[in-house]
């Protein structure tokens, strides 16, 4: 294969990796063991030879490698052994073990008599010598072109040489052999299938079989092949194409500079390789085949390539030998990847390509046109020149996409309708007008969660209308642009254009355009803070809505209405609204404004602080998305966000991130469904996920990713106690996420909050040292970070007063601040307590150990005490490990452990407590703790730190002292 000019990272791999190393610490303990390693070509296989081999080598391992070399039909006796021989030859070290064994002269090419019997044998003694002078591993690549020779010296050696175990069960050797094969080139013929069957049956034998990497594994790998981050749709276009391999993935990435579509010219040469090797008519058939697509019917595959089924069967069954075509259900056949059903498609002459296409296309409109067939006969007529054909195929396909609910391809079919439409002549034009066709594929695009793209199409819509246009296509246009800008926060143009679709027709005659360009001139209008402006225009339109009977209208003014009129979706009141809303929204059967109401249903509950009601809310809101297939569009997207944020606020942490990571295999979702799980990774010590919140900044400006970023951020660079950091981070993203009206975001409370925290600390610790100067200064900053926090408490997203989640973050920027002005603040910490008893288990703990600080400021000893307790014991419940950390260096700073032993006498600790203190004492590591316990090295380390707290001792040494002290064990 070709090498590429850069280093590969390793990913995907790890349980793989730790299987091996599994297998090399047996080696190492006098247990031989070999491991068979299969895969397609390019899966990774010599990539996790070499990481696996670099392990053994660290671990004094002597790694000795040989591969074998397709030379067709001749072939070189023991050409991977001689290649090792050759190897150790040339290492001086290994010049005693050598002079031993005549058999490596005689491989070498020195002469020297014996069968292959005493051959093999000879091989046999050499590795076992070496394995005694170090542990060995050897690795043998490529089995697959194994001479015949090398073949039966390896069934000789896993069999009757190094791995075979002597009588009395004594130890092997120290000795671990790795051997790799592609599993696509075994054809039913192959010589290494009988081997191989014979050898996976051996005790100490096992098979490891590479599977292709999930889409998010060759995710990263692609994006650590770059220095510069390559655009999302590319990344994507990769994935798919490279359907988990790794070869392909890096080939790929490698020609994104140079190639500007198809398969790179190095790696369609390896393509075609196996292709080129098949007789004519097989090459035939798959060519025709590739033109069919990745996957073609039987029959279909028999009438275009118009051969005999004697032949046609004979061609196959070569094709499928090779592995180059696979049976499938239902009489078909697959390429075995898509990019060699490419490299065969790019190989085929222009003239064949449209004859073969223009067949199909045929074939397929003389089977009825069923709906589920047109987007293949729009894709065949399109490429045999047959415009107006693929026109009506393509718009045909759309119509189907859209009534079993993909959006997403009902937006390809109409973009491509698109494209072709002032190439059809006018009179094969479908009756609808361009202008028509563009709308609708805007709201495709809004629909599969393309916002900015669902903008330039309807920016698009704009530009086709000529002056005379009907000004109810034109206000239609204008308000559809208008929705769209919201939904990418261009609130200011959204506003103008919703106000110009308004003035366009007038409300009498009452008519359904006039209500939804009402409707959404009331969302632009509050967006920008019009609130006035929105209240008359939502009761004028909800009353012609009245009159029209339009219930879907009437429940998207509605929702509007609660907002405005009721005290905002937080009350019960306008809960109420939202729900009658819902209802009419259902019976209308418009699932876009029933998810709204849904929406704006869970998030009052959140806002109300009652968030084990918004979840009911949510999930029913997302199963109606699902059955809607909306599940990308603006509102699921903010529900799936919202669901994972109360998850995460609950404390059920392992449920937030296993939700998170089915919405990760959605890219459309990535910014939504990032968010919980980065910030419980950063909770749980995993600093890296800063990396990963970077990474949601690349591209163009995203408001959700960026608000995850930057909370994220924000609190990495305050974990990392970098207040310069901390407060940068929150202000850049305040000021991204401000909208045009100069209305900060909700979230600017939190960030304050966080920020301050960090500048308390290094206001703290200057203070400690006499630097009243430079804590002066990192006061001033507090004074500004507190009055952010102020003004964004005061006015949320309605203009009113945000709800207890607002305040309670608000408390703790105000308790920050004191400790960054004045030193710990007992009565601030306590509100913030108090505050977060909504149900916010993590800040409540976080709330309750610096209110546990301040109360050891004021010698309130017995209070800190139950308050650091507290907050260690949900610190352990959530796996929270930084909190744990800073709650076990509280409690033995500040001496706040319970008394080791109580008025009765009894041990404070429990008894598995004991067994690890009696171990202790005995100078055990963690390690060997686990051992003795048969626990894991992880959990004796919990335990350690338990007893630490208990005893109020801050080293291991102290904990035993404390101990024998208080006579909780004796001296041994």
């Amino acid at each position: 294969m070709p090498v590429t000019s850069f280093s590969s990272p390793l990913v995907g791999r790890n349980d793989e990796l730790a299987r091996l190393a599994g297998v090399l610490e047996r080696a190492r303990g006098g247990e031989a063991r070999a491991v068979l390693i299969a895969g397609d070509a390019g899966v990774g296989k010599t990539r996790m030879l070499d990481e696996a081999a670099g392990r053994a080598a660290l671990a004094g391992m002597t790694v000795l490698t040989g591969h074998c070399v397709d030379l067709g039909d001749v072939g070189l006796p023991y050409l991977p052994f001689t290649e090792i021989l050759g190897l150790l030859a040339s290492d001086e070290r290994f010049a005693p073990v050598l002079t031993g064994h005549p058999v490596a002269e005689r491989l070498l090419g020195g002469g020297g008599d014996g069968g292959r019997l005493q051959l093999f044998e000879g091989m046999a003694g050499l590795l076992a010598d070496l394995a005694d002078v170090a542990p060995l591993l050897l690795v043998l690549e490529d089995l697959h072109w194994a001479d015949q020779s090398s073949r039966d010296l390896l069934r000789f050696l896993l069999s009757r040489g190094v791995l075979q175990r002597p009588a009395g069960g004594a130890p092997t050797h120290r000795l671990a052999l790795f051997a790799s094969y592609r599993a696509d080139d075994l054809h039913r013929r192959h010589p290494l299938r009988p081997l191989l069957a014979e050898l996976v049956r051996l005790p100490a034998v096992e098979r490891l079989e590479l599977r292709p990497l999930a889409d998010a594994e060759v995710t990263r790998l692609v994006q650590g092949l770059r220095e510069r981050p390559l655009p999302e749709a590319t990344v994507r276009r990769i994935v798919e194409r490279a359907e988990g391999n790794a070869f392909y993935a890096e080939e790929l990435v490698a020609a994104t500079d140079t190639e500007a579509g198809g398969v790179p010219s190095g790696l369609a040469d390896v393509l075609l390789i196996r292709f080129e090797q098949l007789s004519d008519t097989a090459q035939q058939v798959l060519r025709t085949a590739a033109v069919a697509g990745r996957r073609v019917e039987h029959d279909l595959l028999r009438d275009a390539v118009g051969l005999p089924e004697d032949d046609l069967e004979t061609a196959l069954r070569e094709a499928v030998g090779r592995q180059l075509l696979v049976p499938g259900d239902r009489d078909t056949y697959s390429f075995r990847h898509a990019l060699a059903r490419e490299a065969v498609y790019a190989d085929l002459l222009p003239g064949e390509r449209a004859r073969l296409h223009g067949a199909f296309a045929r074939l397929l409109a003389g089977r009825g046109h069923r709906a589920e067939t047109a987007a293949e006969r729009a894709h065949h007529y399109r490429e045999s020149h047959d415009l107006a054909e693929a026109l009506a195929a393509s718009l045909e396909a759309a119509d189907h996409a859209q009534r079993i609910g993909a959006p997403a391809e009902e937006l390809r079919h109409l973009e491509a309708a698109l494209d072709m439409w002032s190439a059809v002549d006018p009179a094969a034009r479908p009756s609808d007008d361009r202008v028509t066709l563009t709308l609708r594929a805007s709201a495709a695009a809004a629909h599969a969660g393309e916002a900015h793209r669902a903008v330039s199409l309807t920016r698009a819509a704009l530009a086709g209308i000529d002056q005379d246009a009907d000004s109810e296509l034109a206000a239609r246009v204008r308000y559809t642009l208008a929705g769209n800008l919201i939904d990418v926060d261009n609130l200011t143009a959204a506003f103008q254009y919703s106000s110009e679709a308004l003035a366009l027709i007038p409300a009498d005659p009452p008519s359904r355009t006039w209500v939804w360009a009402a409707a959404t001139h009331v969302t632009a209008a509050r967006h920008v803070g019009e609130n006035e402006i929105a209240l008359r225009v939502a009761r004028e339109a909800l009353r012609v809505a009245e009159q029209l009977e339009a219930k879907d209208a009437r429940a998207d003014l509605i929702i509007s209405l609660a907002a405005l009129e009721s005290g905002g979706r937080g009350t019960s009141e306008g809960r109420g609204r939202i729900t009658e809303a819902r209802e009419l929204a259902h019976a209308a059967g418009n699932a876009s404004v029933e998810m709204r109401a849904l929406f704006n249903l869970a998030i009052g509950s959140y806002e109300a602080g009652d968030l084990e009601a918004a979840l009911p809310w949510l999930a029913e809101g997302l199963d109606r998305a699902r059955r809607a297939g909306l599940l990308s569009a603006a509102y699921p997207r903010a529900m799936r966000h919202l669901q994972l944020v109360v998850l995460y606020t609950l404390g059920r942490w392992d449920e937030c991130l296993r939700a998170a990571a089915g919405d990760a295999e959605l890219p459309a979702l990535s910014g939504y469904a990032a968010g919980p799980a980065l910030y419980v990774a950063l909770a749980r010590g995993d600093l890296t996920a800063a990396d990963r919140a970077r990474a949601l900044l690349q591209g163009p400006f995203d408001w959700m990713a960026t608000l995850v970023a930057g909370i994220s951020l924000t609190e990495a660079a305050a974990l990392h106690g970098d207040a310069e950091t901390a407060v940068e981070q929150l202000r850049s993203t305040v000021k991204a996420l401000t909208d045009d009206a100069g209305t900060r975001p909700d979230v600017t409370v939190r960030l304050a909050a966080r920020a301050l925290s960090a500048v308390a600390d290094t206001a703290s610790g200057l203070r400690l040292t006499g630097d009243e100067a430079g804590a002066g200064r990192w006061s001033a900053t507090a004074d500004q970070l507190v009055e952010l926090a102020r003004h964004a408490a005061a006015r949320g997203e309605d203009g009113t007063p945000q709800g207890p989640e607002g305040q309670a973050w608000l408390a703790r920027a105000e308790a920050e601040w004191a400790r960054a002005v004045s030193g710990p603040d007992a009565a601030a910490w306590e509100k913030a307590v108090a505050a977060f008893g909504f149900g916010d288990p993590y800040e409540l703990a976080r709330c309750r150990l610096r209110f546990a600080e301040a109360l050891v400021a004021a010698d309130r000893r017995e209070e800190a005490a139950a308050e650091a307790t507290a907050a260690r014991e949900t610190a352990v419940r959530l796996g929270a490990t930084l909190l744990l950390d800073q709650a076990d260096q509280l409690i033995r700073r500040g001496r706040l452990a319970a008394s080791p032993a109580t008025a009765t006498g009894a041990s404070p600790l429990t008894a598995r407590e004991q067994d690890v203190l009696r171990l202790l004492a005995l100078g055990r590591s963690n390690r060997q703790i686990g051992e003795e316990l048969f626990i894991s090295g992880k959990t004796a380390s919990v335990h350690v730190s338990n007893i630490l707290a208990k005893l109020g001792a801050a080293s291991r040494t102290e904990a035993v002292a404390v101990a024998y002290r208080e006579g909780l064990i004796a001296p041994e």
